[in-house]
């Protein structure tokens, strides 16, 4: 079924937002949707990166330029989103540089003090930049 207008902006938005985390960064489904604007919608933003396209798929956005793995829970925790996928993300944060600890149950997680990004807005949306004079 296709998406309405409304549900292709969301996600849209969300895949724009999610691209504007540095490399060797993480942040929480909730924090990228209350710089969206939408503070009660965190499951919404991972439903979102859930369906992220393939690379391959041919999609505008893709698994090959939203950087996924850089959004866990609020608790740090990567999600659990199929088998092995929180280990596939564990291993692709790793390589950026992130500090992925386990934990005794096999819970992957990060540290937000070590390793977060938790801006006020989003970088794009920064009005005045002294460096665009």
């Amino acid at each position: 079924m296709p998406r309405t207008d409304e549900a292709e902006f969301w996600f849209n938005a969300v895949y724009e937002a999610v691209r504007e985390i540095p490399p060797g960064k993480i942040t929480s489904y909730g924090h990228i949707a209350r710089l969206l604007g939408e503070p009660k919608r965190p499951r919404q933003v991972g439903i979102c990166l859930k369906h992220l396209p393939a690379e391959e798929s041919g999609n505008y956005f893709h698994s090959g330029n939203v950087p996924w793995q850089r959004v866990v829970n609020s608790k740090g925790m990567i999600s659990h989103r199929g088998p092995g996928s929180a280990e596939r993300q564990a291993e692709v944060l790793r390589e950026e540089g992130v500090e992925v600890q386990t934990d005794s149950m096999g819970e992957f997680y990060v540290d937000f003090t070590r390793d977060g990004w938790f801006p006020q807005e989003l970088p794009s949306e920064v009005v005045g930049d002294s460096n665009t004079e």
